[in-house]
């Protein structure tokens, strides 16, 4: 795909990168080779290659989601924690509506 000098100076405009006229004429063919380089990664064939969400396999962390009934770390303390609420509602804190 060719870009001419006039694609790059809308480009830069829309961008709002000053641009000089030699810096033009030199990121046009640069632009160019992008652009015919990215329409060679479309030529290849990926149909068998499963979408991946990192380099690295990675596997998250998880714990069981236990409640430590002993007050002492902080479990166990519903009550006291609802006491404080302005509205407590079947055992949680109670919010005016948002949305209408």
């Amino acid at each position: 795909m060719s870009i001419d000098r006039a694609t790059v100076a809308k480009i830069a405009s829309l961008a709002r990168i000053k641009m000089t006229d030699e810096e033009l004429d030199r990121m046009s063919p640069e632009l160019s080779q992008i652009l015919d380089w990215v329409e060679q990664l479309g030529e290849v064939d990926t149909s068998e290659v499963e979408p991946m969400t990192a380099v690295i396999p990675n596997k998250l962390r998880l714990r069981d989601d236990v409640v430590d009934a002993d007050p002492l770390t902080g479990g166990g303390k519903r009550d006291d924690v609802l006491a404080n609420a302005p509205a407590a509602e079947h055992g949680f804190f109670g919010v005016p509506k948002v949305i209408e």
